[in-house]
């Protein structure tokens, strides 16, 4: 018995073919632009995306605010926890608190802060650098209401407290600005 030859392989040139090239591309879906505008070169950045559309374009000076922040945080942090009472004479210039615990218990808190600081020093993902940016002033916004309550309860002005509020009042309007900065959408080019 005689083995019956398979007939040669006809090799198809699909490739050089530009309609049989366009053809598949428009099965596919891709080539074209989409509702964004973008051309997706392949099926797999349609897919999983074009990294450079979720890159953060940077306000000036972004960064060395976070480093303010994250040092500032760290710092009154430290203070707090070792050194309660110079902390609060420095503040309200007033004698020593008769507890230190919640001071200490401030400076935990303050620690913890810091700590969402430093992380988002070293990340790219913006709803991550913008949540940290509405913490820090959400914080900066409390802390401006505590402070005049209690300068209005006392009744006395002192030098140290209306330095802090200025400076959390600067802080607020700062970290909002960075925060709508970071948050808005570049303009197409």
């Amino acid at each position: 018995m005689a083995a019956k030859q398979p007939p040669p392989l006809m090799k198809k040139h699909s490739q050089t073919d530009l309609v049989s090239r366009l053809k598949t591309r428009k099965i596919l879906g891709v080539g074209g632009e989409d509702d964004d505008g973008e051309v997706h070169r392949s099926k797999i950045s349609q897919v999983l995306g074009n990294e450079i559309k979720f890159a953060v374009r940077e306000p000036l000076g972004l960064r060395v605010w976070q480093l303010v922040s994250a040092i500032m945080f760290s710092g009154v942090a430290i203070m707090a926890l070792a050194f309660p009472d110079q902390l609060f004479d420095a503040i309200f210039e007033e004698e020593a608190v008769s507890s230190k615990t919640p001071i200490r218990l401030y400076g935990g808190a303050l620690l913890s802060i810091a700590l969402i600081m430093w992380n988002a020093l070293y990340t790219a993902e913006k709803a991550i650098i913008r949540w940290s940016l509405l913490a820090e002033a959400c914080y900066f916004a409390v802390q401006f209401l505590v402070t005049t309550v209690s300068l209005v309860e006392s009744s006395r002005i002192a030098t140290g407290a209306v330095l802090l509020l200025v400076s959390r009042a600067l802080f607020i309007l700062v970290s909002i600005y960075y925060y709508y900065q970071v948050g808005r959408r570049p303009k197409k080019v």
